[in-house]
């Protein structure tokens, strides 16, 4: 007799979720490989753009002391396709990386920094060892690394110095130039070309030598940008005047001026010098982009005080300590690593990683996050996280992956950028070609100045960093208010979110809920009863599990190890206490397990009534007794509930509660919908039928049992406080459990995507206008034409403002 086996589970490479092939939602085959998804959001998704789930995302590499592997590296997404020849296929934009791309790689003079790792912007999928130019855009790359201490970036260096070189030729050069053009320089004419020649020569050659190598390089890829357009504008205008300067017979009589030959290098140098200027401040400002996360690794400190088992203390390297070790924090320290107190009292203040500005009380018990700051209390506290497992280890993580993520809206850019580059070049053709036949005289000198002014005022640059500056920014502001973003997705969506589904347990109610009555129906005495149901919900990951167990410490009950333990989320638990089968759960969990629960449930009745949530305790296959335990609404979702409305969002609560207790709970909230006794498969059908009515829906929750709902949500949203496969689950996570927090996610949203929209206007405003006006198109009437020089300097600011645009978020205020 032969069994067939099981097939294995397979990765959703959407949501990371694992599925089984016989029972998925869906399946789609790309590039020979059949995929499958845990709902039809992430088939919809995957379909749209596989790539873009399959190729590798590099995550941030936290390097806070203490962290093992702090050197560099990359971390890759959940949703990476970890099929090799996927990758390669993916990654077709890499340039074929066996073969070598001229100018992909940096210039002699900028060396690598030891251990970082570098990557693109505007394309993310490129990771290099060593900085450099992007192969596809042509953009410096920018470490992947964080660090507290910012390293230096070789790229603003390098750049820096070829502009203050390059900037020292150029003025005498456009001095001689404009005195030679008024007759007033007292150089004999026939030395000013020359002088000229020598002086915009080392511009040309060595100032703008990346800009002619990341040009010829998107020549040799067709991946045409910024630096094809510059390279092709400034170099003809160079070997121009370098032909008119050096053989004069060899330029036709269209080109000259009165007999004079017109020469072009103090615009070449200009040119080069002001892209030059334009990189210099956009790596600068690029660089204020990770501010934000540096911020948050400057929390961390440096050192911790340990205390010996022998009462001695020593202050010790983060990087030695261990989970378990005992830990002081004195007044005014930093809390160096994620763990709990267990000697003394005191505030810390955690607005840095919670958003919260008031400092929160910390007693025997209560967690604590490293790097928040500890104030005027001491306390002993026992490490339990650290290194890359705390909490702002996480942060920083998820942040970084989160600002390399691409928006949905990013596409449109992408679209328009990839038929960009060579429509202008087409325009410039066009514009040179009209200029000659019909324009005045000297027409092939105003034609060649025209078809340049055209090459260089364009800028896809600007078009290509309108969404990425905003989500790094954006995602940077969120982690400071204690709202992680994992993908730019859902921080594109939740602006158009309608319907909010909220759990209760932990999200609407404290999530530390107290027994408060506890009523037998058998010869079990209360303490007996506890007993049992503590020993069994130890096993339990329900929030009500804790307080079951902490009600029988209180008792002094002495709780046993339990056997042949079983759980079915939203439905009950059952196991083996000291030889007796026991049962917790609502009345249907006892009905499957066939008991009896109606004496049960009808004395629970009236505990309801009052408010509460009530657990039935089976014993030996018999109705034993009834638990009711009493969770507080937190006071900030009274406030939530009330922002919320007035974003016009409507509010679903979804509870396994009994329907009583919902109720009592929806009516004090004034939440719009509920449903109670619902189970995890229940919520997330109640969420794809949202879905279908047309709603945009999010869902937040903490549990384990959130973590299917969470990922079938246009949005899932994780209270921090809760499960990490809740968080895994979710496209956003608030650190502190606070409802509150999906206001401030919201108001990030909008405010993000406003700036997205606005850098967007402006880059295809700048181009539509620019171009035609250095194509020459107001000269018929006003007599106007845009000189190269003029395009330089209005191609350096476009994407020099669109990037300072993005800055402003880091002021955007979330709390009004």
């Amino acid at each position: 007799m032969t069994t067939e086996s099981k097939p294995a589970l397979v990765v959703d490479p959407v949501c990371g979720m694992k599925v089984d092939p016989e029972n998925s939602a869906g399946a789609f085959t790309w590039n020979g490989t059949t995929y499958h998804f845990c709902c039809k959001s992430c088939l919809n998704r995957f379909q749209a753009n596989p790539a873009s789930f399959l190729t590798p995302k590099s995550a941030a590499i936290v390097t806070l002391p203490g962290m093992p592997g702090s050197h560099g590296g990359t971390h890759p997404s959940r949703s990476d396709s970890t099929n090799p020849e996927h990758r390669d296929h993916t990654l077709h934009q890499e340039m074929k990386l066996k073969t070598p791309v001229a100018g992909s790689q940096p210039a002699a003079a900028t060396k690598p920094v030891a251990g970082l790792k570098y990557t693109c912007p505007m394309d993310p999928q490129i990771v290099r060892d060593t900085p450099g130019a992007c192969p596809i855009c042509g953009m410096a790359l920018e470490p992947i690394t964080i660090t507290a201490s910012s390293e230096p970036n070789p790229e603003l260096i390098d750049m820096t110095r070829r502009f203050w070189a390059s900037l020292a030729l150029t003025a005498p050069l456009v001095i001689l130039a404009m005195t030679s053009m008024l007759k007033h320089s007292g150089i004999p004419p026939r030395f000013v070309g020359p002088i000229e020649l020598l002086l915009a020569t080392p511009v040309v050659a060595w100032g703008g030598k990346p800009f002619f190598e990341r040009g010829l390089a998107s020549l040799k890829t067709r991946y045409f940008n910024m630096f094809t357009l510059i390279s092709l504008g400034t170099g003809s205008a160079y070997v121009y005047s370098v032909i008119a300067t050096l053989f004069p017979g060899f330029v036709p009589s269209s080109f000259r001026d009165h007999g004079s030959i017109p020469v072009y290098f103090e615009a070449s140098a200009m040119i080069v010098t002001l892209v030059l200027l334009g990189q210099v401040l956009e790596l600068r400002a690029r660089d204020r982009t990770r501010d934000a996360v540096r911020a948050l690794l400057a929390l961390a400190p440096k050192t911790a005080r340990r205390l010996g088992d022998d009462g001695s203390e020593e202050d010790i390297p983060l990087e030695n300590v261990h989970p378990g070790d005992r830990l002081r924090v004195r007044p005014g320290e930093k809390v160096p690593v994620d763990g709990a107190v267990i000697e003394g009292s005191s505030s810390v203040d955690e607005s840095m990683t919670t958003g919260e500005p008031i400092p929160v009380e910390k007693t025997s018990g209560d967690r604590v996050i490293g790097g928040t700051v500890n104030g005027s209390g001491g306390f002993v506290m026992r490490a339990e996280r650290v290194g890359s497992e705390t909490l702002l280890a996480r942060i920083v993580a998820i942040v970084g992956e989160a600002q390399r993520s691409r928006a949905p809206i990013q596409g449109l850019a992408d679209r328009v950028s990839g038929y960009f580059t060579p429509a202008v070049v087409l325009v410039s053709i066009v514009t040179f070609a009209i200029w000659a036949t019909i324009g005045p005289e000297p027409r092939l000198a105003h034609a060649l100045v025209n078809a340049v002014a055209v090459l260089i005022i364009a800028c896809p640059c600007a078009l290509g960093l309108a969404t990425p500056m905003s989500i790094m920014t954006g995602v940077g502001r969120g982690a400071h208010a204690g709202i992680l973003v994992r993908d730019a997705e859902a921080l594109e969506i939740l602006e158009r979110v309608d319907t909010l589904v909220v759990d209760k347990t932990g999200t609407l109610t404290e999530g530390k809920p107290k027994v408060d009555r506890i009523i037998t129906l058998s010869t079990f005495s209360e303490k007996d009863l506890i007993t049992f149901a503590a020993s069994l919900e130890r096993g339990s990951e329900h929030p009500l599990a804790g307080s079951i167990v902490a009600a029988a410490t209180d008792r002094g009950a002495a709780l046993v190890e339990a056997e042949s333990f079983r759980s079915v989320p939203g439905k009950g638990i059952a196991g083996t206490v000291s030889g007796r089968e026991v049962a917790i759960g609502g009345a249907d969990w006892l009905k499957e397990l066939s008991i009896d629960p109606a004496e049960l449930d009808a004395r629970g009745e009236t505990l309801r009534d009052e408010g509460g949530t009530v657990v039935l305790v089976a014993i030996d296959r018999a109705a034993a007794g009834l638990i009711r335990v009493f969770d507080p609404i937190k006071e900030s979702a009274f406030e939530a509930i009330k922002r919320l409305h007035e974003e016009k969002i409507k509010i679903v609560m979804l509870t396994g509660d009994h329907i009583k207790t919902a109720r009592s709970v929806a009516a004090r909230l004034g939440i719009d919908d509920f449903r109670a006794g619902v189970s995890p498969e229940e919520k997330g059908s109640t969420i794809a039928e949202l879905r279908r009515a047309g709603a945009t829906v999010a869902m937040a929750g903490d549990g384990v049992n959130d973590a299917p709902a969470l990922a079938l949500a246009d949005v899932g949203i994780a209270m921090g406080t809760g499960a990490d496969v809740a968080l895994e689950a979710a496209g956003i996570a608030l650190v502190k459990g606070d409802l509150r927090g999906v206001v401030r996610a919201r108001k990030l949203s909008r405010a993000t995507m406003r700036n997205i929209r606005s850098n967007l206007a402006f880059a295809f405003l700048y181009n539509t206008i620019g171009v035609p006006i250095a194509a020459g198109v107001l000269y018929p009437f006003f007599g106007i034409l845009l000189s190269p020089m003029l395009a330089s300097a209005a191609m350096t600011m476009s994407s020099v403002s669109v990037v300072l645009n993005a800055l402003r978020l880091r002021k955007v205020d979330l709390d009004r």
